[in-house]
């Protein structure tokens, strides 16, 4: 009779993974740097920075404007969520060789700015440091993984759909009101993204964009103001207010968004382009960079979903991370250049910052309706999407904590059988 003896608890540490994922070593050298870099990632680089300095910006740019944000508050976020962002973008993806773009939680931007109609600036600055310290201590226990197993993807995602509802209805309201601006861009756009072979040539949001600004131009409807303003970011160092009533309203929905929608969905992007994305690194990496970024008054860090897709687009699996780099640094760039670029685009109509942020986000909030009544836990997703709409309060919180609240607990009730399927 044999025995099989069972393995030492030394023996299987050494078989478990790391916690905290290891990059390679040594680095790449710059002459492999150089020798990897060319020019098709280098163009991947360029679109990905593209994408994020349009559609995404004009989503900050409105939920600042709605939140009577002064442009200097707005130009010291987009220098956060740009300049640190992107060394971190740098610095990530050439330590682990792969595409690793970090910039900010769009969902977690609207949600920020659905706030500010009741809470102050120096409120909402006091949960996005909290929530960075939340992030944080999740990412140093190494059960990201677990945490983000036990939310229903569905119910989360009917919370993102309620969040981004507003921009779809924005634009086809811009359309209405301002169609010399908004239907030129919305022809552009669609005729960019039905057609492979122009979109290739073009990016859609880029194109819209473009054909928006000459229509600007050509109806006279181009405004600058603040002719003094200097174009170099100077920002703003702003202290913070810690209220219950904003820690409550703001912190988990940001968290949520960051760790569970926006990291879930790079993860994905990543992991289905052949990468191993190191996820309880990065989500201490979004920890703490979104405390630096807090300071400077920008919404939390997190691992993008769309930026990282256009990185992967094309080329060798081991030659993507130098898109990555390219992109962090043209982020820097804008980062630098933060208060002429929230100029320009203040001075445009508002049908433009409105239709411009709406195109960028409707596939986004295509992908989340899909993702949220395409399967299971479709009445508590429902519940979610409902509430989150109806912008109630409730003991001075917001309607996108109580949608995930009432969807989980409506689920729970009356799906049993979607839960005890896993």
């Amino acid at each position: 009779m044999t025995t099989t003896e069972e393995p030492t608890r030394s023996e299987d540490a050494q078989t478990r993974p790391p916690r905290f994922e290891r990059p390679p070593w040594p680095p790449a050298g710059p002459r492999r740097l150089l020798r990897d870099l060319g020019g098709a990632y280098a163009a991947n680089g360029l679109i990905g920075l593209i994408f994020s300095a349009t559609g995404p910006v004009a989503v900050i740019l409105a939920a600042g404007s709605a939140g009577g944000l002064s442009p200097g508050q707005m130009a010291s976020w987009i220098f956060g969520v740009f300049f640190l962002n992107g060394i971190l973008t740098v610095l990530a993806s050439w330590l682990y060789r792969q595409p690793l773009a970090f910039f900010w939680t769009i969902p977690g931007t609207i949600i920020v700015g659905g706030s500010l109609t009741h809470l102050s600036w120096p409120e909402v600055l006091g949960a996005f440091l909290v929530t960075g310290l939340l992030i944080l201590a999740l990412g140093l226990t190494g059960r990201v993984r677990q945490v983000m197993a036990m939310l229903p993807m569905p119910i989360v995602m009917a919370m993102v759909a309620g969040v981004f509802l507003k921009f779809g209805t924005d634009l086809v309201h811009a359309v209405g009101t301002d169609a010399a601006v908004a239907v030129p861009m919305v022809v552009a756009f669609v005729l960019l993204a039905s057609r492979a072979a122009l979109g290739r040539w073009m990016p859609p949001i880029l194109g819209a964009l473009l054909v928006g600004a000459t229509a600007v131009a050509v109806t006279g409807r181009f405004h600058p103001t603040g002719a003094g303003t200097p174009w170099i970011a100077a920002p703003m160092f702003q202290a913070p207010q810690f209220t219950w009533q904003a820690i409550t309203e703001l912190v988990v929905p940001l968290a949520i968004t960051v760790i569970v929608v926006q990291n879930g969905q790079g993860a994905a992007v990543l992991t289905s382009a052949g990468h191993k994305p190191p996820m309880n690194v990065g989500t201490v990496l979004c920890g703490i960079w979104s405390l630096a970024t807090a300071a400077v008054g920008a919404v939390s860090t997190c691992l993008t979903g769309p930026t990282n897709a256009l990185l992967v687009a094309s080329g060798q699996r081991t030659r993507q991370y130098t898109a990555a780099v390219v992109c962090g640094l043209l982020a820097v760039v804008v980062g630098l250049f933060a208060p002429l670029f929230v100029q320009l685009m203040l001075a445009t109509p508002a049908a433009f910052v409105a239709t411009l942020g709406g195109l960028a986000m409707l596939r986004a909030l295509q992908g989340s309706f899909v993702a949220a009544f395409g399967s299971r836990y479709t009445l508590g997703a429902l519940v979610t999407f409902l509430v989150t709409v109806s912008n109630v309060q409730f003991l001075n919180i917001g309607a996108a904590f109580w949608g995930l609240i009432a969807g989980l607990l409506v689920s729970r009730v009356m799906e049993p059988g979607d839960f005890r399927k896993g």
